[in-house]
C-alpha cells in the first residue's frame, strides 16, 4: 500500500466475516400474471379430489417445511390473499386452503447477492453478560435476487478485551405483512399532505370524516362514503389514491415471539419500496427524560424514486415505519444524533449529493433546516463525502465517520471531530483514511468500496462493522484514544 493512503491511526481488523448465504430463504406472496389467471390456478385446484389434494399437499409439506417456521401459518395467509376470488370460500377444507397457499407462494433468496452496509447499537437485553461485556445488534443491508435490498438483523457480543463474537445464524427467514390495526395521528398526517401539494377540498372532505386518530380501515371507508355519496370523479380518484398512498408508506411491523433476531428481516411491502430498503442507520437515542429508542434512517426505492424513511423500536420486534418529511429530506445518507442538543434534534444528510449537512429541527419528522459543513477535503475526498452512521459522544466531542470517494470511484472512509454544544464546529479532520480496501476488499459486487452505516464506542475501543466491495461485511477495532489524540491535533481548515 501507497504512503499517500497509509492509516493514520492503528486498525485491527478482526478474522469475523458476515457472507451471504444463498441457502436462508424467505416464503413471499407470488401472484403470476393477471386476475384471470390466478382465478383460473385456484379453479384447477378446487377441481382435485380429496387424495390427490392430500398427496400433493404431503409433497409440499415434506419438501418445504423444514425449510421455513411455521409454514403452515405461511400458507393460510397467503391463501387468505386470495380468498376473495375462491367461490364459497368458507366451504373450502383445510387441505385445499393450505395448497392453494402453496401455489401462491415462492422462496426468495434474501442474501443471494450480498450482505453489506451494517450499522451496529447496543441490544436492549445486557443480561447474563460478564463483567467488561456489551450485548449488540447489528443491522446488514441483505440483496437478492433482481438488486432487491431488505434490512437483516444479527447480534453478538463484544469482551472486555475487544474480541467479538457472533451469535449462531438459523436457516429460518421470518417476514410480516403490516399490522392492519395501526394508529395515524391526523395532524402530521395533514401537514405531509401540505407538503405533497396532495391537500384541497377533497383532501379536507376525507380528513373531516376521521378522527385525531385513526387506521388505514377507517380512512379507507371515509374515502368510500365520500365516493357513494357524491359519485366518484378523476380528481376525487386522484386525491384518493395520494392519501392511501401516504398511509401506506407509514405503517407498522410486529413479529412474533418465536422469531429469533436473526430471523427477523424488514422486507419491502410498499410500493416506495418495490425496489429495496436501503442503508439503514440505527441509532440508540436517548431521550431528555432518560427514555431510550432505537431509530434508523434508511432509503426507500422504487426503482425510480428515493424516499427517506425512518424506523422506530424498542426491542426489535415491534417497528413502526415513518415517511421523513421536508424540504431538507433529500437524497440518501441521513443519520440522527443520539439525543438532542439545547433541546432540538440533530441529523447528517447528504442533501446535494456530494457535501455532508447538519440539520436541526424541533420535529424529528420535519426537516428543513441545514448547513452545509465545510473542511479542507483531501484527494481521497474530492469527489463526494457523506456520514458512516450517527455521530458518537465522546469527552472530545461528537465523532463522526466518514466516507470519501476519489481517483477510480474508491470509496474510503475518514473520521471528523465536533464541537459537542454546536456540531456545526469542526474541531479536526483526519488528513489520511482510516480505512481503506486492503488486499482482497478491492473485488466484489462493487468493486473498491469500504462502507459503514454506524459504529459504536465500548471500553475505550471504536467497533466499526464494514462493507467490503458491497459484497460481505467485516469488522475492525480502533483505540479509541489514539483517534482522538490524532483528530485533536489535526485541525480543520
Amino acid at each position: 500500500m501507497s504512503n499517500v493512503y497509509s492509516t493514520p491511526v492503528t486498525v485491527m481488523r478482526t478474522p469475523l466475516r458476515l457472507e451471504a448465504d444463498p441457502r436462508r430463504v424467505l416464503a413471499r406472496l407470488f401472484l403470476p400474471g393477471d386476475l384471470s389467471r390466478v382465478k383460473k390456478i385456484i379453479r384447477r385446484v378446487l377441481s382435485l379430489n380429496a387424495s390427490t389434494t392430500a398427496a400433493e399437499l404431503d409433497h409440499v409439506m415434506h419438501e418445504f417445511r423444514f425449510r421455513h417456521k411455521n409454514i403452515d401459518r405461511i400458507f393460510h395467509r397467503h391463501f387468505e390473499a386470495v380468498a376473495a376470488d375462491v367461490k364459497d370460500a368458507s366451504q373450502v377444507s383445510a387441505d385445499k386452503r393450505l395448497l392453494i397457499g402453496a401455489y401462491f407462494t415462492l422462496e426468495y433468496s434474501l442474501e443471494s447477492v450480498a450482505l453489506f452496509n451494517p450499522s451496529i447499537v447496543p441490544h436492549p437485553d445486557q443480561s447474563g453478560l460478564s463483567p467488561g461485556e456489551l450485548r449488540f445488534v447489528m443491522s446488514l443491508r441483505a440483496c437478492g435476487e433482481g438488486h432487491i435490498s431488505s434490512i437483516a438483523f444479527r447480534g453478538g457480543v463484544i469482551h472486555a478485551n475487544h474480541d467479538v463474537t457472533l451469535d449462531p445464524v438459523t436457516p429460518y427467514i421470518v417476514s410480516e405483512k403490516p399490522v392492519e390495526h395501526k394508529l395515524y395521528e391526523k395532524h402530521p398526517f395533514f401537514l405531509k399532505l401540505i407538503e405533497m401539494a396532495a391537500y384541497d377540498e377533497c383532501t379536507q372532505s376525507v380528513l373531516d370524516r376521521l378522527g385525531d386518530a385513526f387506521t388505514i380501515g377507517d380512512l379507507q371507508d371515509a374515502i368510500d362514503t365520500l365516493r357513494s355519496e357524491n359519485g366518484s370523479n378523476p380528481h376525487f380518484e386522484e386525491t384518493a389514491q395520494k392519501i392511501l398512498w401516504l398511509a401506506r408508506s407509514n405503517y407498522a411491523l410486529q413479529f412474533p415471539d418465536d422469531a429469533e433476531l436473526c430471523e427477523r428481516v424488514i422486507f419491502p411491502v410498499t410500493e416506495n419500496e418495490s425496489r429495496g430498503i436501503e442503508d439503514a442507520r440505527f441509532v440508540h437515542f436517548t431521550e431528555e427524560d432518560g427514555h431510550h429508542t432505537y431509530y434508523a434512517t434508511y432509503t426507500a426505492y422504487n426503482g425510480f424514486t428515493i424516499l427517506p424513511q425512518m424506523i422506530e423500536t424498542d426491542d426489535f420486534e415491534h417497528f413502526k415505519i415513518i415517511t421523513l418529511n421536508g424540504r431538507c429530506v433529500q437524497n440518501k445518507g441521513m443519520a440522527l444524533f443520539p439525543r438532542r442538543i439545547d433541546g432540538e434534534f440533530y441529523m447528517f444528510s447528504r442533501l446535494d449529493g456530494e457535501h455532508l449537512y447538519l440539520m436541526n429541527s424541533e420535529n424529528l419528522h420535519f426537516w428543513n433546516d441545514a448547513k452545509k459543513l465545510t473542511w479542507k477535503r483531501q484527494p481521497w475526498e474530492y469527489m463526494q463525502v457523506g456520514n458512516c452512521g450517527s455521530p458518537l459522544e465522546t469527552e472530545a466531542g461528537w465523532l463522526l465517520l466518514t466516507h470519501g470517494v476519489g481517483p477510480m470511484r474508491e470509496y474510503c472512509m475518514g473520521a471528523v471531530l465536533l464541537d459537542l454544544e454546536d456540531p456545526s464546529k469542526i474541531i479536526g479532520a483526519l488528513r489520511k483514511p482510516l480505512i481503506v480496501p486492503a488486499g482482497g476488499e478491492r473485488d466484489g459486487y462493487v468493486p473498491n468500496v469500504v462502507y459503514s452505516c454506524g459504529a459504536l464506542i465500548h471500553n475505550d475501543a471504536l467497533v466499526i462493522p464494514y462493507a467490503v466491495s458491497d459484497t460481505w461485511t467485516g469488522i475492525v477495532v480502533v483505540a479509541l484514544p489514539e483517534l482522538l489524540k490524532r483528530l485533536k491535533g489535526r485541525r480543520a481548515s
